[in-house]
C-alpha cells in the first residue's frame, strides 16, 4: 500500500525519514572518505562527523566529548547497562530497575541475572508510573546501577528520572544512573543532559533519521569501557568504522526537528482530539494511559483481541499497534506489568502520533475501529 494512503499512528516504532535527512545522507553518502585516514579526503570526512556530534550534543545538552555514535538504542541501552555495572563491580552486583522498561534494557538485565546480578524490578500502579520513593527503598549498599527510562513507549507515561537521579546520588554518590532516553530524545521540551544520569542512550529512526544510527551520551568522569573493541574510533570507546552517511543524517534529523519549536503543542493537540473523537465514537473505548508525553497514549476495547484489530486496520490502511514492535506479536509486557484487568490487557493498543498527525486521520482511525468493533463483535465479546 502507498504511504500517502496510510494513516499511521505508530511513531512510537519508528518515523519517516525526513527530507533534510534524506539529504543529508545522500550528500555524505557520495563524499565516501573513511575518517581514519590522514590524506584529505579523509580528513573531510572526520570533520563532518565532528561537525555532526556537536549538533547532537548540543541537543542533548552535553559536550561533544560526551556524546558517542552507536548503531541504535538497543547497543546504546547494551552499552551504558553492561560496562556501567563493570565500573562498580568492586561496590556490587545489584541493579534496579522498572518492569515497564523496553526490551533492551530488561533482557540485558536479565542477562546479567544469569551472571549472578541480582535484579529488582519496580513495578508501576495502574498508570504505568513508578515513584521516586519506590527507587529510593529498593536501593542496597550493594547498588551499582540503576536503570530508568524517560518516556515509557508504550504508555507514554513519563518516569521521574530527574527525581530519581537526585534521590540515587544523595543515597550513594557511586551508583550509576542509566537512562533509556529514547522516546523522550527531542518528544520532551528539556535536553535529557539536564536530568542528570551518568548514561543516557538515544536513537535515529525516532526523530526522523534512517535505522541504523543512535548515541549514548557518557557524563564526563564515568570511565566506562567500551563495549565494541578495534580500531579505536570514537576516541577509543566504540571501534568499527564511522557511518558517516547515518551521523549526517541524524544531524540533519536534529537540526530539522529543532527548527520546528511548536512540534510538542502540535503534536500533543492532535493526541487529545484523536482521544475524544475514539471516545465519541467507540463508547466502550477505555483510556489506559492518555501519556504524560506529548505523542503516546494508550487505550483498550475490551472484549477484543488487540492483535485481530491491529491486523484489520492495518488491511485498511491504519497503521496501530498492541504495544513495542520490538514485542512481534506477544503480549505486551508492559500492560501486564500494570496489573490490568484481562478484557482491558487482551484488548490493548498504543497509538503515538507526530506533529504531522492530521485531524483527518485521525477521524479516519476512529471510523476504521469503530467498524472494527461493530465487525468483530460477535465473535470476540
Amino acid at each position: 500500500m502507498e504511504q500517502a494512503q496510510l494513516a499511521y499512528f505508530d511513531y512510537a516504532a519508528t518515523t519517516p525519514v525526513r527530507p533534510e535527512a534524506v539529504a543529508a545522507l545522500t550528500e555524505a553518502a557520495a563524499q565516501f572518505g573513511n575518517p581514519s585516514s590522514r590524506y584529505e579526503f579523509g580528513r573531510q570526512a572526520a570533520a563532518r562527523v565532528g561537525a555532526d556530534r556537536e549538533t547532537v550534543a548540543k541537543a542533548l545538552g552535553c559536550a561533544p566529548g560526551e556524546l558517542f555514535f552507536t548503531s541504535c538504542g538497543t547497543e546504546s541501552d547494551n552499552w551504558a547497562i553492561r560496562r556501567g555495572v563493570e565500573v562498580n563491580r568492586r561496590k556490587g552486583k545489584h541493579i534496579v530497575t522498572t518492569a515497564v522498561e523496553h526490551a533492551a534494557v530488561l533482557e540485558t538485565c536479565r542477562d546479567l541475572e544469569r551472571q549472578g546480578y541480582e535484579v529488582t524490578y519496580l513495578k508501576p500502579d495502574r498508570a504505568g508510573r513508578i515513584t521516586v520513593e519506590q527507587v529510593r527503598d529498593a536501593l542496597r549498599p550493594d547498588t551499582a546501577l540503576v536503570s530508568m527510562m524517560l518516556v515509557n513507549n508504550e504508555t507514554g507515561a513519563v518516569l521521574p528520572a530527574a527525581e530519581s537521579v537526585k534521590a540515587v546520588k544523595a543515597a550513594d554518590p557511586a551508583i550509576l544512573f542509566h537512562c533509556d532516553g529514547v522516546q523522550g530524545f527531542l518528544k520532551m521540551d528539556c535536553p535529557l543532559a539536564r536530568l542528570g544520569a551518568d548514561l543516557i542512550a538515544v536513537s535515529g529512526h525516532k526523530i526522523g533519521a534512517p535505522k541504523g544510527i543512535g548515541a549514548l551520551y557518557v557524563k564526563k568522569g564515568v570511565r566506562l569501557r567500551p563495549l565494541l573493541t578495534g580500531g579505536g574510533q570514537e576516541d577509543g570507546m566504540r571501534s568499527g568504522t564511522e557511518a558517516t552517511a547515518q551521523t549526517a543524517a541524524f544531524a540533519a534529523a536534529v537540526r530539522a526537528s529543532l527548527a520546528e519549536p511548536e512540534r510538542l503543542e502540535r503534536t500533543a493537540a492532535v493526541k487529545e482530539y484523536t482521544l475524544l473523537k475514539l471516545k465519541e465514537a467507540l463508547p466502550r473505548l477505555e483510556v489506559i494511559s492518555a501519556g504524560d508525553a506529548p505523542h503516546i497514549c494508550a487505550v483498550t476495547l475490551p472484549g477484543y483481541k488487540s492483535e485481530v484489530v491491529v491486523r484489520v486496520l492495518g488491511d485498511q490502511g491504519v497503521c496501530i499497534s498492541s504495544g513495542s514492535a520490538c514485542h512481534k506479536g506477544k503480549p505486551s509486557h508492559v500492560f501486564a506489568a500494570m496489573n490490568l484487568p484481562k478484557p482491558w490487557l487482551d484488548g490493548a493498543l498504543r497509538l503515538s502520533f507526530s506533529p504531522d498527525t492530521t485531524r483527518e486521520e485521525a477521524d479516519r482511525l476512529a471510523r476504521a475501529l469503530k467498524d472494527a468493533a461493530d465487525s468483530l463483535f460477535t465473535t470476540l465479546s
